[in-house]
């Protein structure tokens, strides 16, 4: 016990201090970096398409999952779909759906372990339910919308029970053991964030997220040791002065190259209000510093440990120029480069939420959603870039 109190003061003290030091710090010049193509790779433009996640696996292949199958930003159609690449993403596969609940499944996750397990994730909400009932109200007069469409609601609304949807609203995962030809009933982590859980040098994983729909929604961090199949809560993140957790969204996290865990947060408390905080754990994710800025308007953050040891985080950017970003750190986290615009031709604010991959040649790949001018539904968009320094 002395050891654990001891450990907690001194991190609380490296908290104040990095806080410190980061606004003494000014930010590095942005590394220079280039574009190198920019496309559309969603295959279904009859649907909206949501919040993926990019992950690559050691054969090298890529994949994407995401919330397809809507009909917009929220509504009761949402499932995770799956496409493939086995050329750095030059093509993908057709999309394959690996996971549909009873009710909206939302941001997707995906990982796959050090022993070859795919691992995605999901949450499940009904923030569609006022506005059907809304649509209900309207049937027949000013405001109705054609009867088709409340139909088609109405049917997938009544898929269950009202009790059955309660039962429905959590947070999820689900196992691959045979490269993602089956996979296991839905099971439940602890917590969500929109990018899933990370693989440590331990062996151990870890998701860094929040509970959403249980007792006051905790923040904080669980962890598997036996590849996926079973998670423990193992910390709970301190919330800054002044603060709520409630107000804590969308983490994510990254071991550096020394061991050490930083955590990104979504931040929506009014100071710092959508800007991106970041704590740290020096002990494998047992006690985390208080959050602090890090002077990054933009959000969600997913992180990457790049081959040369440099950290590279890439976010939304939901005001001028609309579009995602990227920052580069070559100090494990004390201090962000300057932003790299990965794409700056957004139109409105439904976009983001960027994850990155490091391929052989060096190249970065990144992949988000958007919602373009002359699109009827939001689409997923990649870039292919790279770091010339």
């Amino acid at each position: 016990m002395p050891f654990t109190l001891t450990r907690r003061r001194a991190l609380a003290g490296a908290s104040a201090a990095f806080a410190t030091f980061g606004i003494l710090r000014r930010a590095a010049a942005a590394p220079a970096a280039k574009i190198h193509e920019t496309k559309v790779i969603s295959q279904l433009a009859n649907r909206y398409h949501g919040w993926p996640t990019l992950a690559r696996r050691r054969s090298g292949e890529l994949l994407v999952v995401c919330s397809g199958g809507r009909e917009a930003h929220v509504c009761p159609f949402g499932r995770v779909e799956l496409m493939r690449s086995h050329d750095d993403g030059r093509t993908w596969t057709w999309p394959e759906v690996v996971m549909d609940g009873p009710i909206d499944d939302r941001d997707a996750g995906v990982l796959e372990t050090a022993k070859g397990t795919l691992l995605a994730t999901t949450f499940t909400s009904l923030a569609y339910e006022p506005i059907l009932a809304k649509a209900e109200k309207a049937a027949g007069g000013e405001g109705a919308w054609p009867e088709e469409k409340l139909q088609r609601w109405q049917a997938a609304h009544n898929r269950v029970s009202a009790e059955d949807r309660q039962k429905a609203l959590n947070v999820w995962m689900i196992r691959s053991t045979d490269n993602g030809v089956t996979w296991s009933a839905r099971f439940d982590p602890l917590v969500n964030s929109p990018h899933g859980p990370i693989q440590l040098s331990d062996g151990r994983l870890l998701y860094a997220g929040k509970d959403l729909w249980r007792g006051d929604r905790r923040v904080g961090v669980s962890q598997s040791s036996d590849d996926g199949q079973t998670w423990q809560w193992l910390a709970d993140i301190p919330v800054r002065e002044g603060d709520t957790h409630q107000n804590y969204h969308e983490l994510h996290a990254v071991e550096t190259s020394d061991g050490k865990l930083i955590a990104h947060i979504r931040n929506h408390n009014s100071n710092n209000a959508r800007e991106t905080l970041q704590c740290e754990s020096e002990d494998g994710g047992s006690a985390w510093t208080t959050p602090h800025s890090i002077g990054v308007w933009g959000l969600p953050s997913h992180l990457l440990l790049l081959r040369d040891g440099r950290l590279l985080m890439t976010y939304g950017h939901r005001r001028a120029p609309l579009g995602n970003q990227a920052r580069v750190s070559d100090d494990a986290g004390q201090t962000w480069s300057e932003p790299i615009l990965i794409s700056q031709d957004g139109v409105a604010g439904d976009l983001g939420y960027p994850s990155t991959v490091e391929l052989d040649d060096g190249a970065l790949l990144t992949v988000w959603y958007e919602n373009m001018s002359g699109s009827p539904n939001a689409v997923l968009r990649q870039a292919r870039w790279s770091l010339d320094g």
